[in-house]
């Protein structure tokens, strides 16, 4: 169970470095070819984007540091974190769209789910 966990956790954490990528690196272009829209959009919402992609990145920092801290440690720091991804996850599906739903909060729904039970 311990090492499906880590699995997640780890997947949880390169997808939101993937989000850092798309939103503050290459969000006009990469961005622009995955969700669409006018140039125009994309180049006046580059600093929004970048700003939400520095929030993806501090997410994936919490839980990357979770493999570096004692097991004690780390359990809180993936509970916080997991947390707020699942929070995020619920907000962007009530402001933006369903999906995020299923692509951001529910696998750190079930990741939290599977750390409580091996508790």
């Amino acid at each position: 169970m311990l090492t499906l966990i880590h699995i997640l956790v780890g997947l949880i954490a390169l997808q939101h470095l993937l989000f850092f990528w798309m939103e503050a690196v290459v969000w006009e272009s990469f961005g622009r070819k995955v969700f669409g829209g006018t140039r125009e959009f994309f180049n006046s919402t580059k600093f929004l984007a970048a700003n939400q992609g520095l929030y993806n990145g501090f997410l994936a920092a919490g839980l990357i540091w979770s493999f570096f801290t004692p097991v004690d440690f780390a359990f809180q720091i993936r509970l916080f974190f997991l947390s707020c991804v699942l929070i995020a996850g619920l907000f962007g599906a009530f402001t933006v769209s369903k999906k995020i739903i299923w692509v951001q909060g529910f696998p750190a729904l079930i990741t939290l789910i599977l750390i409580l039970i091996n508790l």
